[in-house]
């Protein structure tokens, strides 16, 4: 048994109800199934994951460790870019859509030329272009340049900037959207602009 001091990963409440942001952009359907059956499967995996560590240095025996970092990495990844992104979002006009202000809009203006739809047209083609049916797209703040980076995220934990904090996460598996829109991740991609939560990615730019 590990010890009590010992804490594990939790799953957090939507900041919102399940059908805040009901359709034309998500469904309750939708929303309720990714977080509270997707998004809950990362945490319990990467629980499990601890637990299997634990046991085993408890124990004295060995693990695969590059096996179990491998999927530890992925849980957690998984874990850690959903909490972000629910926050990201908040209903269509109470909180989201329109564009960013503040030193948010500044940034965006300073590396996109002054233009918000360049911004909005390169993370549009980021996430629409993610490998497979299973990546982020995110925004990204790098601090030895003082620049905003778009960061296109496979699975969970490939093509990652070390270090770089996040500002904005978009999911484009298909779990994210698959019941509202097939396979149309153009159409949930353009959803998702009428319900970005500008606020909430202003407040984690001016805490960093």
């Amino acid at each position: 048994m590990a010890p009590a001091s010992l804490k594990k990963y939790e799953m957090p409440p939507l900041p919102y109800a399940p059908d805040a942001l009901e359709p034309p952009h998500i469904s309750k359907e939708q929303l309720s199934l990714h977080h509270d059956k997707h998004h809950q499967a990362y945490v319990t995996g990467a629980n499990a994951d601890l637990e299997k560590l634990e046991k085993a240095r408890q124990d004295g025996t060995e693990v695969d460790m590059k096996a179990i970092l491998k999927e530890l990495s992925f849980n957690i990844g998984g874990h850690v870019l959903h909490t972000l992104f629910w926050p990201t979002m908040a209903p269509a006009g109470k909180g989201g859509g329109g564009t960013p202000g503040g030193a948010l809009a500044d940034l965006i203006d300073r590396e996109w030329g002054g233009s918000f739809d360049r911004f909005k047209a390169e993370f549009t083609k980021a996430a629409a272009s993610t490998e497979g049916g299973s990546g982020w797209a995110a925004l990204a703040y790098c601090t030895m340049t003082d620049r905003p980076m778009i960061m296109q995220i496979e699975k969970h934990n490939n093509n990652v900037y070390p270090t770089f904090q996040i500002l904005m996460v978009l999911d484009v598996w298909e779990h994210a959207y698959y019941i509202d829109h097939k396979n149309n991740r153009a159409g949930f991609i353009d959803a998702f602009w009428n319900v970005v939560n500008w606020d909430t990615v202003n407040k984690r730019l001016e805490n960093l």
